[in-house]
């Protein structure tokens, strides 16, 4: 328990029904469509539209979603890759042949198919007891009458002024004379909630094959896209069997590739040969472990995950006790080790988690994203939709497993996760932040397995985070131990902005939920 003398949050208790997101007034609405009888399905599904109109800088209808799903009726875990697929056109020959041997973060190039409306309307089909017009609803009012932007959120805003400003469309919606919205400014989508409104009356349909997917087909290639009305009216989301790897009595289960998810279970898998017993969970030794860890599983990260459907991912090797045990062995308890990641780790703030049980069993941990702020910073002028930039993920490099392809997927960072004890769910969490969410998952996972975190202590915790070039710690985390870290041989500094953000609810024997937010982001968690 939290020291009741300093600032803090407590953890939320229920036992009917659990939300935590990283918006209020998301939460809010989430909860509203639990105690009205909608199941954590369509709650999570409604939260989520709500994010697209009022944290459009973390998400939008132009991105990708993945879920975890648990049925409690059928007892079955269900995992979905909303992601979306390069188009037809776009080829390493094709880019080799214009002198791109990289796809740029604002590129047209970067903008794949969008999965999320797809992957929404399966999701609410299958799992799901409202409307498409239900769910889209709170979306719609926002966009058309107003939101309040928050503290968070307007910071996240205020620093992609100059790239909003690069293209007609965002510049004329999501700016307000050429500056970001500050802190409790209202904002209006106009153009978005039309798009929205066509969306509850035609369903996906208009978005791969009406009059939406038309409008961005004709959008992309007038900035030198490949991308047609083929490419969205053919494409589906999939249904994939999650993999998991047990650490401490628990198993965690995430997305397979493309997802990065096995990077989270390589990472816990080295940690697990440790123990953490007596350590200080701000000290160093802690932090090395996991720096040194965290690069071994993004080596592996780096060299095999892909699109299934283009390469072999050997999965069950990556995560075999064999070469679990051959990687371990190179970490020196002292001395870190020689970089091992070539391919820049990028972090970024931006897409949004959240996570939703409700009063029969069912739990729902969702995760929606443009990938970096905003996407590519472009919008289509008409529908008011933020493009994804995706395909930034891509190499351009032919022979490599993620190189480039017509209709392929993309090495994705998005990863929700589900953990279970005994075959039933123990936890649903994430922690958003790009490349950084397999260490946010294992940081989260560890604090409450061998720290005995609760759940709100857990996502309070200090985190650090090694990219490419150096350690940034959060300023939660001591000089002293930043200074210890630096004679281990770890560039070390301190981040702009804290690291990621996450949500996470605890099942308790009894079927009790006890649910925590993260501080870093606008959000609150609720239970009833």
């Amino acid at each position: 328990m939290r020291d009741l003398h300093f600032p803090g949050r407590s953890v939320a208790y229920g036992s009917n029904g659990a939300v935590a997101t990283s918006q209020q007034l998301s939460s809010t609405i989430a909860m509203e469509v639990l105690r009205h009888g909608g199941n954590a399905m369509d709650a999570a599904l409604t939260a989520s539209a709500a994010q697209c109109v009022i944290e459009p800088h973390n998400t939008g209808i132009g991105g990708d979603c993945f879920a975890l799903y648990w049925r409690a009726d059928q007892k079955k875990l269900y995992g979905l890759n909303g992601s979306g697929w390069a188009p037809a056109g776009l080829s390493d020959k094709f880019l080799l042949g214009q002198g791109i041997n990289s796809i740029g973060l604002e590129s047209v190039h970067a903008v794949t198919i969008p999965g999320a409306i797809d992957a929404w309307s399966r999701l609410l089909s299958d799992h799901g007891t409202r409307s498409f017009a239900d769910i889209l609803a709170p979306a719609i009012d926002l966009a058309e009458n107003g939101f309040h932007v928050h503290e968070r959120a307007a910071a996240d805003w205020d620093e992609e002024v100059a790239k909003l400003s690069k293209d007609d469309g965002a510049c004329n919606q999501l700016l307000i004379d050429g500056r970001a919205p500050k802190a409790g400014e209202r904002m209006r989508f106009p153009e978005l909630a039309a798009t929205l409104r066509l969306l509850a009356s035609e369903g996906r349909d208009a978005f791969y094959k009406g009059s939406i997917a038309q409008d961005l087909v004709t959008f992309l290639r007038s900035k030198g896209g490949t991308h047609s009305l083929a490419d969205f009216a053919e494409f589906k989301t999939q249904y994939v069997d999650p993999i998991n790897a047990h650490y401490r009595g628990v198993d965690l289960y995430q997305i397979p590739p493309s997802g990065q998810g096995i990077t989270a279970l390589v990472l816990l898998r080295i940690l697990d040969g440790f123990s953490f017993k007596g350590l200080d969970p701000f000290g160093p030794d802690r932090f090395h472990l996991q720096i040194e860890a965290t690069q071994l599983a993004y080596s592996v990260r780096d060299a095999f995950v892909a699109d299934p459907a283009f390469a072999h991912v050997p999965v069950d090797e990556l995560l075999s006790d064999p070469f679990i045990s051959s990687l371990r062995d190179k970490i020196d308890f002292k001395k870190a080790s020689p970089n091992l990641s070539h391919v820049q780790s990028n972090f970024q703030r931006d897409t949004i988690y959240l996570t939703v049980a409700d009063r029969w069993g069912n739990l729902c941990s969702f995760i929606n994203s443009l990938y970096f702020s905003f996407g590519t910073g472009m919008v289509s002028p008409k529908t008011g939709i933020a493009v994804q930039n995706r395909g930034a993920c891509f190499r351009v490099e032919p022979g490599h497993p993620n190189n480039v392809a017509p209709r392929k997927r993309p090495l994705h960072t998005i990863i929700p996760a589900m953990a279970m004890k005994g075959g039933k769910p123990w936890l649903s969490y994430g922690v958003m932040g790009g490349a950084y969410q397999p260490v946010g998952q294992a940081h989260v996972m560890q604090n409450l397995l061998d720290f005995e975190m609760n759940i709100q202590e857990a996502f309070d915790a200090p985190r650090g985070f090694r990219r490419l070039d150096s350690f940034e710690g959060e300023r939660g985390i001591s000089d002293k131990v930043m200074l210890d870290l630096a004679m281990r041989g770890h560039p070390v500094t301190r981040p702009g902005l804290p690291l990621g953000g996450g949500q996470g609810i605890l099942v308790a024997p009894d079927g009790s939920y006890s649910v925590g937010t993260d501080p870093r982001k606008d959000g609150t968690a609720l239970a009833y």
